[in-house]
C-alpha cells in the first residue's frame, strides 16, 4: 500500500506541471518575433508581453481604457510602453480606417501613431544608435513611417479640397496644427497644386529590372503635377511632372512629457536626391527614399510607344521639335548625362538604363538625367540643329552664366540613330558638308542654299560636353536601311508640315533617290531612314568629321553572332564596322541584338564610365 501511495503521488506532481517545451522551426521563430499588426494584422509578441505584465489580456473591446491603463502602468520601462502605445494607435488608426470613420477621427489615431512612435525613437533614456540593431526600433520606424505616408495623403486629400481663399499656411484637423515647410524641394514657387500625392510602397511597375529605394525616416511619396496650362511652345525642355519627396512629422515639445502633450505638428517635406539626412529632435536621421518610383510612373503615363510611332510616319499628335525631359528636379551641383534615343523609339529606350543609373548612390549623388525626345522621322541634319538648339537653351535657362557644375563636362549617351547625332553634336564640321550643296559660287541660288543651310552643315563640338557613349550607333549606316522592308516602312514616313517649316523652301537642293530606289527627285527631303543608309551622302560624309579631341568617347557594341570574326559581325541591324570608331578610350562587344542598350553587361559598362570620369579628365 505504501509503495502504491508513492507511486499515486509521483504521478500527481508530474500531471501538476506547470511548464512544458515544444521545439519550433527558425522561420516561426523569426516570424513570431518580427511579426506584428502592421504585418499580419495582429500585435506582435513584444507589445503582448508588455500587456500581460500591466495586466491586460486583450485591448479590443475597449481600447481606450486599455491606453489609458498602459499609459499609468508602473513597472515597465518608456521604451515598453512608448513602443506598445504606437503600436495599439496604429490597430486602431488601421481599424478605423477599414470601418470609414470619419476623416479627424482616423487621423487623428495615424498622428497618435506617429508622436507615440517618435518619442519612442528619440525621448527615451537610450539614443537610436544604441539600439540599431533591435528588432523592434525597427518595427516602431516603420510605425513612424507608415503612420507619416497616411498622414500626409490623407491632408492632402483634405487640403485640395479646401476652397483656395481658405486655405492657410497652417492647416487645423481634430485640434491638431499642422505647418508645412518645404524650403527643401528644388520645385518653381508659383507651382500648382499636385493632382495626386501617391505612396511609392503602393507603386508596382513591369518592364523595371529593379525597383531602387533607401531606408530611413519618412513616408515615400511621389507628386504628380498637373501639365503646365501655359506652357511657352518656345520652351525646348519639361521638367519632370511626377517628383520624389520625403516625407516627415516633427511633434513640438522638447521634452517627452511635452511631446505627448503637444498639438502641433511641423511636416517637412524634401527632395531625396538633394537631401540624404534630415534633422528630427536633436539627431541627423537618414532620409528615406524611391528612387524609382516617379520614373516608372512618368514611363508608366507618358504614352511614348504609341506616339513615337505617330511621330514617324508623320501622324497628327506626334512630336516635330526634340524635347529636352528633366528626369529630376534641375540640381546646379550635379554633372549633367544626356540620353538620346534612336529611330522610331522614345525615352522607353532607357527604361533601365535610366533606372539602374538612378539606383547607383554613386551616380546619383553627382549627376543628373536629361533626355531627348526628338522627331526619329526627321533628317539627321535638322535633328542636330534642333537638339543642339535645345540643350543651348535649357542650359541657359537653368544656368545663364554657364559656371555651374551641370553646365560642365557633360555627358552624351546614344543608342543608334542616337548615337550618330551624339557624335555630331561632339563633330567639328567646318566646310566639310559643302560638299553635299551645288558648288558653282556664281549661281545665286547656291549662294543662297550655304547661307540658308550653314546651321544645319556648319557645325562645331559642343563645349560643354567632355564623355560620350555611342551604343550601336550606325556611324557609317547600315544597308539594314536600303533592305526591302525598310525602304517599304520609308514610303510611309512623312515630315509633317510644322517641320517642313523648319527647314525652309530647300527641297530642291535635297534630292536623293525615292524610297523604292527611283531617280532623284526634286521635291523629296530624306528622311531619317534615308540618312542611315550606308550610301547616303551626308552618313558618308559625316563618318569623316573629327571628333572634339576634349572629348573621351566609348563604344558598346552588340554582336549577335558570337562565332563570327569582328569584320562579319552584327547585331543584326548595324554592322561591326560603322559602329566600331578608332580611337575610343574603350570598346566593349556584348553578345547582343540591337537593343544592346538593355543588356545588363551594357548598363554596367555605362555605369562603370560614368564612374570613371568622376575621376577627372585622363
Amino acid at each position: 500500500m505504501r509503495r502504491l501511495a508513492a507511486l499515486l503521488a509521483l504521478v500527481l506532481l508530474t500531471g501538476c506541471a506547470g511548464v512544458t517545451v515544444t521545439s519550433i522551426s527558425p522561420a516561426k521563430y523569426l516570424a513570431e518575433r518580427r511579426g506584428d499588426v502592421l504585418t499580419t494584422g495582429r500585435l506582435s509578441e513584444t507589445a503582448q508581453e508588455v500587456l500581460r505584465v500591466v495586466g491586460i489580456t486583450d485591448c479590443r473591446e475597449r481600447p481606450v481604457a486599455c491606453r489609458g491603463t498602459l499609459g499609468l502602468s508602473a513597472g515597465i520601462s518608456e521604451e515598453q510602453r512608448l513602443s506598445a502605445l504606437a503600436e495599439l494607435w496604429l490597430e486602431h488608426a488601421l481599424a478605423a480606417d477599414k470601418a470609414q470613420a470619419a476623416d479627424e477621427t482616423v487621423l487623428d489615431a495615424w498622428l497618435e501613431t506617429a508622436r507615440h512612435a517618435y518619442a519612442y525613437l528619440f525621448f527615451t533614456a537610450r539614443r537610436p544608435g544604441e539600439r540599431a540593431f533591435e528588432d523592434r526600433q525597427t518595427q516602431v520606424r516603420d510605425y513612424y513611417n507608415y503612420a507619416v505616408q497616411q498622414t500626409v495623403t490623407r491632408l492632402f486629400k483634405v487640403y485640395s479640397a479646401t476652397p483656395a481663399a481658405q486655405r492657410g499656411e497652417t492647416l487645423a484637423v481634430g485640434g491638431w496644427r499642422i505647418a508645412t515647410h518645404a524650403d527643401d524641394l528644388a520645385l518653381p514657387p508659383d507651382l500648382p497644386m499636385p493632382e495626386e500625392l501617391l505612396p511609392a510602397s503602393s507603386l508596382r511597375f513591369t518592364g523595371l529590372r529593379n525597383s531602387y529605394r533607401r531606408d530611413g525616416f519618412g513616408a515615400e511619396l511621389v507628386a504628380v503635377l498637373p501639365p503646365p496650362a501655359d506652357a511657352d511652345p518656345a520652351r525646348p525642355f519639361d521638367t519632370t511632372r511626377f517628383p520624389a519627396i520625403t516625407a516627415l512629422l516633427r511633434f513640438e515639445g522638447s521634452t517627452l512629457a511635452g511631446v505627448l502633450a503637444g498639438r502641433a505638428v511641423q511636416l517637412m517635406l524634401y527632395d531625396p536626391y538633394r537631401s540624404g539626412q534630415a534633422p528630427l529632435a536633436g539627431e541627423r536621421v537618414p532620409l528615406a527614399a524611391n528612387f524609382t518610383a516617379g520614373y516608372g510612373l512618368w514611363l508608366a503615363r507618358a504614352g511614348f510607344a504609341t506616339q513615337s510611332l505617330r511621330t514617324l510616319f508623320g501622324l497628327s499628335d506626334g512630336i516635330v521639335r526634340p524635347r529636352i525631359e528633366l528626369m529630376q528636379p534641375y540640381d546646379p551641383r550635379r554633372r549633367t548625362v544626356v540620353m538620346l534615343h534612336g529611330l522610331a523609339s522614345s525615352p522607353e529606350a532607357w527604361i533601365n538604363v535610366a533606372n539602374e543609373v538612378l539606383g547607383d548612390e554613386l551616380l546619383r549623388q553627382n549627376y543628373q538625367l536629361w533626355q531627348v525626345y526628338y522627331p526619329s522621322n526627321a533628317p539627321l541634319a535638322l535633328n542636330q540643329k534642333a537638339i543642339r538648339e535645345a540643350l543651348l537653351q535649357t542650359l541657359a535657362h537653368f544656368d545663364p552664366s554657364g559656371q555651374a557644375v551641370a553646365s560642365q563636362n557633360m555627358v552624351l549617351v546614344g543608342h543608334s540613330m542616337g548615337g550618330v547625332l551624339s557624335r555630331l553634336l561632339v563633330s567639328s564640321a567646318g566646310e566639310r558638308l559643302w560638299s553635299l550643296l551645288p558648288a558653282d559660287p556664281a549661281d545665286p541660288a547656291a549662294r543662297e542654299a550655304r547661307e540658308r543651310l550653314a546651321p544645319l552643315l556648319a557645325f562645331e563640338p559642343l563645349p560643354q560636353v567632355s564623355e560620350a557613349i555611342f551604343i550601336a550607333a550606325p556611324h557609317r549606316g547600315t544597308p539594314f536601311a536600303g533592305s526591302r522592308l525598310a525602304r517599304r516602312i520609308a514610303n510611309f514616313v512623312t515630315l509633317p508640315l510644322a517641320m517642313l517649316e523648319q527647314i525652309g523652301d530647300v527641297t530642291g537642293l535635297f534630292g536623293r533617290p525615292g524610297p523604292d530606289g527611283q531617280e532623284p527627285g526634286p521635291q523629296r527631303i530624306p528622311n531619317s531612314i534615308d540618312n542611315l543608309r550606308d550610301t547616303d551622302p551626308f552618313v558618308q560624309a559625316a563618318a569623316q568629321l573629327p571628333i572634339s579631341p576634349q572629348v573621351r568617347y566609348h563604344s558598346i557594341i552588340g554582336q549577335a553572332d558570337m562565332a563570327l570574326p569582328r569584320a562579319e559581325a552584327s547585331d543584326g541591324i548595324v554592322p561591326y564596322a560603322s559602329a566600331h570608331l578608332a580611337g575610343a578610350a574603350s570598346e566593349r562587344v556584348l553578345p547582343s541584338e540591337h537593343s544592346v542598350q538593355e543588356h545588363p553587361l551594357a548598363i554596367l559598362e555605362i555605369r562603370r564610365i560614368l564612374r570613371e570620369s568622376l575621376s577627372g579628365p585622363r
